[in-house]
């Protein structure tokens, strides 16, 4: 599951960021990415995408991708690797060493599901 296969269509994007921008209540357990400034993240990763020249990337709002207690989150597609983002310089580093390098911001890496 997950793998590309012989015949599948071509990539529409070469990258494909969803930004988690889910708003729960005030005040919720699990908070939420929205009330953690996702959507002022989102908006400059879109801009800052651009700026950078990154072709065939694009960057969308999200709904609950169900991590939110340790969001802002985002997820990058096709390779499905999750990261963190606290601030428009994590943003930078992202797009940079991820999108346009095609390495991995460790530092900002989420644990997977288990915790490791």
């Amino acid at each position: 599951m997950g793998s590309r296969r012989p015949g599948d269509p071509p990539l529409f994007y070469e990258a494909h960021l969803f930004v988690c921008c889910n708003r729960r209540p005030d005040g919720h357990k699990r908070g939420s990415c929205a009330e953690k400034g996702s959507e002022r993240l989102r908006d400059y990763m879109k801009a800052r995408a651009k700026e950078m020249g990154l072709p065939d990337v694009r960057v969308n709002a999200s709904g609950c991708l169900d991590r939110c207690e340790l969001g802002p989150c985002l997820v990058i597609y096709p390779e499905g690797v999750w990261y963190r983002l606290g601030s428009t310089e994590d943003v930078d580093t992202v797009l940079a060493t991820h999108v346009r390098d095609g390495g991995r911001a460790t530092g900002l890496l989420l644990p997977d599901a288990a915790g490791e």
